[in-house]
């Protein structure tokens, strides 16, 4: 089968990297083309134009890269008419996905998946009825969108499980590096690590890692600070707001500093998730430049009372969360110090992690919904 699908970020990349090789286990005919990163190369197939290309984050890179935006639309629509695929394969990234979605259901009757949902309890909830109108078959990653999705909106979804929970799964099971060899690896001494995962955006990156070094470096004493490299992110870009704090720099090897890290700061997102599942006590900051707007609409508008997606699963606070106008050098000093090995809210945060693990299940999610989306194609064809 013909298989279009579409990214915006790394982590779609990554997930949709292994959605791609269950698929291509179960059809030996699977053809890919893609809009995706270099782990849905790895994989094979046709990419048509790399994620970095379109992603844009924040008001100001948005308006000043609107007619470039346009531009990968216009592109895209067209590509997937013309390419027919036997489904399309949306995987988060909503701003643009459904936006495709809605142009291809209108020109063709190509099939409309989308892997790991777009999040609309937490923002434009309106937008279930484009859901309705042009999305076939929605996968979701998060247990608790069941209820939102089905008990409150009628719409039914398959929960497949979480592929983060499955991609940390796996690393853990194959990892065989001693901490010896990770330290003499990235030239590191024998004191414990804090880890700083400031993101995966250039933006990011800039509202988040300054305050994370300030804080972290008061430890630097009894503590190697780790920095976290992301995917397509320069050395030089980190360089700037390093300064002279003394950090170490992994570059695209997450998993194995969080194999060795005994705390982190963390910016929200999926290394939340990634950080509680390999069991790190983790403080979550999320810094914009309009912090105070932002922090009223939080309490006002935004319609979720957490931000991590480790306090989602659990339904309660098991990580801190330092949002915008509470994301203060105060607040994220006393997070740190409680969180450090000693520290009062370590051994509870610890078992609020194996909580979450129990809530996400042990489905594996990109072999899941290969199965079931597979299933579904066939059975359409018949």
């Amino acid at each position: 089968m013909k298989y279009y699908i579409i990214v915006g970020e790394a982590s779609g990349d990554l997930h949709a990297s292994h959605l791609m090789q269950a698929l291509s286990d179960r059809d030996p005919e699977a053809d890919f083309r893609f809009l995706g990163g270099d782990n849905m190369t790895g994989v094979g197939g046709t990419r048509v134009r790399h994620y970095r290309d379109m992603a844009y984050m924040g008001f100001v890179p948005v308006l000043l890269h609107l007619p470039a935006i346009a531009m990968n639309m216009k592109r895209c629509r067209h590509d997937v008419i013309n390419w027919n695929p036997d489904v399309l394969i949306l995987v988060d990234y909503p701003g643009f996905n459904l936006d495709i979605a809605k142009y291809v259901r209108r020109h063709s009757d190509i099939p409309i998946y989308y892997y790991i949902a777009p999040k609309l309890w937490a923002w434009k909830e309106y937008r279930i009825k484009n859901i309705r109108r042009d999305v076939d078959q929605l996968f979701s990653i998060l247990p608790f969108e069941k209820d939102f999705f089905e008990g409150r909106h009628n719409y039914p979804i398959h929960y497949v499980g979480n592929p983060t929970a499955a991609e940390v799964g796996k690393f853990r099971s194959r990892y065989d590096e001693t901490p010896e060899g990770f330290r003499a690896r990235y030239d590191l001494d024998k004191r414990p690590i804090i880890a700083l995962l400031a993101g995966s955006r250039k933006q990011e990156i800039k509202d988040n890692l300054p305050m994370m070094l300030k804080v972290a470096c008061e430890h630097s004493h009894d503590y190697q600070l780790v920095l976290a490299g992301a995917p397509g992110i320069d050395r030089d870009y980190y360089d700037r707001f390093v300064c002279d704090c003394h950090v170490k720099f992994v570059n695209n090897d997450t998993f194995a500093l969080l194999m060795h890290a005994d705390a982190a700061l963390v910016t929200s997102g999926t290394a939340t998730l990634e950080t509680a599942l390999f069991h790190v006590p983790q403080v979550v900051c999320y810094e914009t430049p309009l912090h105070k707007i932002i922090g009223w609409l939080r309490k006002k508008v935004i319609k979720v009372p957490y931000v991590s997606l480790v306090n989602l699963i659990a339904g309660r606070e098991v990580v801190p969360e330092l949002v915008a106008d509470s994301f203060t050098e105060d607040n994220l000093r006393a997070r740190l110090q409680s969180i450090l090995p000693g520290g009062d809210a370590r051994e509870t945060m610890l078992s609020g992690y194996e909580y979450v693990e129990n809530v996400l299940g042990q489905n594996n999610a990109p072999e899941e919904t290969a199965r079931i989306m597979l299933s579904l194609l066939r059975k359409n064809t018949h």
